[in-house]
């Protein structure tokens, strides 16, 4: 037990100290905080509007485009296909007409590609402008329908909502909650799998090229070093989950630094004016937000995910472990032996997709409850309820099954460790490592 303690000790001293570990661990929040906040700089300054001519054949359109955020409309006389950029136009619109008071066709020309958001722009208001001619020519207000589009579509109108009822307990259902959280934990756990397991595989390679491992062997058993090695890793990796959650903790509270004044001046000034003599609808709609928020059970969430984040890892670590006990400085041969360890992650991450949509299917009850699936298609289920859409014993069967799985797989691992370790000059095929794994010692 001391020398299982040493090797762990060894692994994750070793890789804390690592520059990657730390540049991962602290550059990754700042980028990804950058890469929001960037991403919607970007988006709200690279609006350019274009400036487009309409020549209207028809008379029907005239004054009938509204400018917006990506188009402004100009009805020039005399402005044709030859010269309407020496006018200062980036387009133009032609509505053609053979016959009066009816658009046969409507082009849009322009020398360089206008983008996508621009070409949508056009077509919206043209779909609008039909409408309100349709509208008209049967003597339907387009105004009053409008409104009244609005008024049904609207909370108060509509008064939707669902419930999950068990015996005499009503709680309200918040699908859009539990998706969310299942998709964050499921993508999560998946993400987490695939690095840390490649991580433990790459090390053992690492010590085995370097002849380091036969210097460790001769001290310690190659099982001690396999499972030293596993649970030193996933030390690393639960100390860099949780200064992620605490540093974007941190970042999301600082956050409102990057707002302008400006911005929480005016959602001061049309708070206070909801607020004066009138429901204070964003306040109460605050308040239904954190409701939902705080009725999902963290808890139970919390404590599943960091078991299904231990075993997950523990079950792929111990078949990354015997994966690279067995290679030999190719790393072709890694990838064609590493390929069917990762095909079930893969595999579970779109069986989860599935869970998220259909919690109760059977799909969704087999996947979370097989071992080389649950842990990333169980955190998908989870957030729906437990026991309303898991029950209890599919929760126990799974955890049992996955615990039962890990120790399984870490005594096959070890087999092939044991004599995968310390081969050399050999490429090993699966059905090899198959032999190893049930050969009776």
């Amino acid at each position: 037990m001391n020398k299982i303690l040493l090797i762990i000790k060894r692994e994750y001293i070793t890789r804390v100290r690592n520059k990657t570990f730390l540049l991962s661990t602290f550059l990754l929040p700042l980028l990804m905080f950058g890469l929001i906040f960037g991403g919607a700089m970007i988006s709200a300054n690279s609006n350019e509007k274009r400036k487009i001519a309409v020549d209207d054949e028809s008379g029907l359109y005239k004054n009938s485009f509204k400018n917006n955020s990506a188009v402004e409309f100009e009805y020039p006389s005399g402005v044709t296909r030859a010269d309407y950029k020496q006018k200062g136009y980036e387009g133009l619109l032609v509505i053609y007409s053979a016959a009066k008071q009816k658009a046969d066709s409507i082009r849009l020309f322009s020398e360089k590609q206008l983008g996508f958001g621009t070409d949508e722009a056009i077509k919206n208001q043209i779909q609008k402008i039909n409408e309100n001619m349709l509208l008209m020519e049967r003597g339907v207000n387009r105004t009053i329908l409008d409104s009244i589009r609005a008024k049904s579509e609207s909370d108060d109108f509509l008064n939707y909502r669902s419930y999950q009822v068990k015996g005499n307990e009503i709680k309200e259902d918040n699908k859009i909650l539990a998706i969310g959280i299942g998709y964050v934990c499921g993508f999560i756990i998946y993400i987490i799998m695939i690095i840390y397991g490649q991580a433990v595989m790459r090390g053992v390679m690492e010590e085995k090229t370097n002849r380091i491992a036969e210097v460790i062997v001769s001290s310690v058993k190659p099982f001690q070093l396999m499972l030293g090695k596993i649970i030193g890793i996933a030390a690393v990796g639960l100390t860099q989950l949780l200064l992620w959650i605490t540093l974007i903790f941190v970042l999301s509270s600082l956050s409102s630094v990057f707002i302008s004044s400006d911005f929480l001046q005016h959602a001061q000034q049309i708070n206070a004016t909801t607020g004066m003599g009138q429901d204070n609808t964003a306040a109460l709609k605050a308040l239904e937000i954190k409701n939902i928020v705080f009725s999902a059970n963290w808890v139970l969430i919390v404590c599943c995910f960091v078991f299904y984040f231990l075993f997950g890892y523990l079950f792929y670590a111990s078949l990354f472990a015997a994966v690279g006990s067995v290679i030999n400085e190719d790393p072709q041969e890694a990838q064609s032996l590493a390929l069917p360890i990762t095909m079930p992650i893969i595999f579970a991450l779109f069986i989860m997709m599935n869970a998220i949509q259909n919690p109760s299917g059977s799909m969704a009850v087999w996947g979370s409850i097989i071992p080389f699936t649950s842990p990333v298609v169980m955190m998908g289920r989870i957030p729906f309820g437990v026991p309303e859409t898991v029950e209890w014993w599919q929760l126990a069967l799974s955890m049992i099954s996955l615990v039962g799985g890990f120790l399984l797989t870490t005594w096959l691992s070890g087999k092939i460790y044991r004599t995968g370790i310390l081969l050399y000059g050999k490429k090993v095929t699966l059905k090899e490592m198959v032999k190893w794994a049930f050969k009776k010692s």
